[in-house]
């Protein structure tokens, strides 16, 4: 009787593997984008201070 019980609470309940992993990837899914994203924006910032850089040696600083 308990085997069943647990079955089919492990079926049911919220917390069972399945949606374990899949919150799991939506959250590795998430961070990765967000890490992109901010990869990118300081490779842009690097882009625009380069150019800055060169188009005016003088005001540096």
């Amino acid at each position: 009787m308990t085997y069943f019980y647990d079955l089919i609470s492990k079926m049911m309940g919220r917390n069972n593997e399945h949606n374990i992993r899949k919150h799991n990837d939506k959250l590795h899914k998430a961070q990765d984008k967000a890490k992109q994203a901010e990869l990118l924006r300081k490779e842009k910032l690097k882009a625009i201070m380069k150019k800055f850089n060169t188009e005016n040696p003088n005001n540096n600083g």
